[in-house]
């Protein structure tokens, strides 16, 4: 049995824990500490937690593109780019990925993708994150770049960004704040919770958002034809809302023998992070392969 130190690393907070690797899926929590801002304040506090833990092994979710032990690129945390762990730590097994493929990860282990080989998963927050488990393996492509679905787009007269791709634009928390704002409500989860509550304006205002949403998903599902579509972030917190919106955009886009894929929630809330870096640095950097 090995002590596994596992991190899930976002723009403003660092979060800590400790799993062994006999029992991974078991995290206890040992710190929430601000983001380090630079990349000598990064490895010092990750290479004291491991001496501090006596951790043999690391896993590690950031909040951006991973490949392999290198970080490519992590637009909150510029200073991570480049940076390759297997250097900065050569005496520790490291197992890398992006937070959304470690949540993935976790879901697969001990949650909504158990006994499934084929998943997507859409974290949506105040961004969009995405993972695609696929015959078993967490994809990751050119850079780790796979699955970066907030930049898919079904309008071909939108003119682009280069810091949010359209669904992004159109279907994040913070698309959906904006929508709030127009009810004169707080938030988007207000705007939930009117819809909830029977409010008919607020269900409106929804329907356009989510059903962009389920079209650009029938894209995905047609390519990947996955069994289940997990929600993670804000959104699961709504999912009774936002499903029937979603799946009517998703269902007519798609032919009758994919209309079956599942739409589902995501079990692990806002700890599946930790517990995906848990589960990834038992394994080390193999850790994409063999689920389902």
């Amino acid at each position: 049995m090995s002590a596994i130190l596992a991190i899930d690393l976002g723009g403003t907070r660092c979060r800590i824990a400790l799993a062994t690797s006999d029992d991974a899926g078991a995290v206890q929590a040992v710190a929430n500490v601000p983001a380090p801002t630079t990349r000598q304040d990064f490895i010092a506090l990750i290479g004291g937690q491991l001496a501090e833990h006596g951790a043999e092994a690391l896993g590690l979710g950031i909040p951006g593109l991973a490949e392999g032990s290198v970080c490519r690129w992590v637009p909150n945390l510029p200073y991570l780019d480049g940076l390759d762990l297997a250097d900065a730590f050569p005496a520790i097994s490291i197992a890398l990925g992006n937070d959304a493929q470690l949540s993935l990860l976790a879901e697969a282990k001990s949650g909504a993708a158990v006994g499934v080989a084929d998943a997507i998963l859409l974290a949506i927050g105040t961004g969009i994150g995405s993972a695609v488990l696929a015959g078993g393996t967490i994809i990751s492509g050119t850079m780790g770049a796979a699955c970066s679905f907030g930049w898919a787009s079904v309008d071909v007269d939108d003119g682009g960004e280069d810091v949010s791709g359209w669904l992004e634009r159109h279907c994040s928390g913070r698309a959906l704040d904006a929508l709030a704002r127009q009810q004169d409500l707080a938030d988007g989860t207000a705007l939930i919770a009117q819809a909830r509550a029977g409010n008919a304006a607020a269900r409106k205002a929804l329907q356009r958002s989510m059903q962009m949403l389920g079209t650009a998903l029938a894209g995905a599902v047609a390519l990947l034809a996955p069994k289940r579509v997990i929600f993670a972030g804000g959104v699961a917190d709504g999912f009774d809302v936002l499903a029937p919106l979603i799946e009517s955009g998703l269902v007519r886009h798609l032919p009758p023998h994919l209309r079956q894929v599942e739409l589902v929630a995501a079990r692990h809330g806002p700890g599946a992070g930790l517990i995906g870096a848990a589960f990834a640095g038992a394994v080390g950097p193999a850790w994409r392969t063999g689920h389902g």
